[in-house]
């Protein structure tokens, strides 16, 4: 019976094992796909003209990136911009000064609002934020780069702050209870040491963000215009690399490197989310360790 219990524990972990492994593989496998799909593009012109040049006319073997770079970049920035601070500053009450039954109250609602799916926001944008923006200057048409940050802003502030809450929470009591001794008000200790020591996974909170706000497609689509130019203010239009590939995959791929030029463009993606990901969850992991 021992014996029995024994090699089902060895199968059970080998299993769960090779399904982490496989798991694993499937982002490199992914990646793989990607750049043999992309080959043809990069083998016939440079890296440096897909990503640097602004004109995009597939029709005449024109693929340049820069637009929907810029566009993504312009709608990333400023939905960092309006993120963080709340989330930063809804993590600290939450994590300090939010009596038990409320914070236990809030968490599940954020951790909620965070698997809302990005269509809810998307129609949210149109129906709110683009006529928002457009009544400030009947010039404007309201589908611009700040609606799109406006959008992503809340689609990313749950994860950031209920990230930034649990790491804020888990500095130890002790840290808080010395800086007390001293003389330290509550303020003076949440500024000078429990930010200082949840500083690093803070910084991942808003990394993740910043990730899940590179990648996000549908709910940006919907709001900003989908225009190919460079960006000049926050109420231009403009085109983020993922629109791209979601208004034009299976379209015109007849066109020579069509098809190519968004397989290339959804490995940059790819490249691009997965390192900010590898970079937050190290540093989350690093943390777990530490408290270990």
């Amino acid at each position: 019976m021992l014996q029995n219990r024994r090699i089902k524990d060895i199968v059970a972990k080998q299993v769960m094992l090779g399904l982490a492994v496989l798991v694993g593989l499937l982002v490199f496998l992914i990646a793989f796909g990607l750049f043999t799909r992309s080959r043809p593009i990069l083998e016939t012109k440079h890296l440096s003209e897909l990503l640097f040049s602004t004109r995009w006319r597939p029709s005449e073997g024109a693929f340049g990136f820069a637009p929907f770079i810029a566009g993504t970049v312009w709608v990333t920035v400023v939905a960092m911009i309006l993120s963080v601070p709340p989330s930063l500053l809804s993590a600290i009450y939450l994590a300090e000064y939010a009596p038990k039954r409320v914070r236990h109250g809030l968490k599940p609602l954020l951790d909620m609002f965070s698997g809302v799916s990005p269509v809810i926001f998307g129609v949210f944008g149109v129906l709110v934020v683009v006529p928002l923006i457009k009544s400030l200057n009947e010039d404007f048409t309201g589908f611009s780069i700040l609606a799109g940050g406006i959008v992503l802003a809340l689609m990313i502030f749950p994860i950031m702050t209920s990230v930034a809450e649990d790491v804020i929470a888990s500095v130890p009591q002790e840290a808080r209870e010395s800086s007390f001794a001293l003389g330290a008000t509550k303020w003076e200790t949440i500024k000078y040491v429990v930010l200082k020591k949840a500083r690093a996974g803070i910084i991942a909170a808003i990394i993740l963000g910043l990730s899940r706000a590179f990648g996000e497609t549908i709910a940006v689509l919907m709001v900003i215009g989908n225009v190919a130019q460079m960006p000049k203010s926050l109420f231009d239009a403009a085109y983020p690399l993922p629109a791209l590939i979601a208004n034009n995959y299976g379209e015109m791929m007849s066109i020579p490197l069509y098809d190519s030029a968004l397989l290339l463009a959804a490995m940059i993606l790819l490249v691009v989310t997965v390192f900010f990901n590898v970079i937050a969850w190290s540093i989350l992991l690093r943390i777990e360790r530490q408290h270990a």
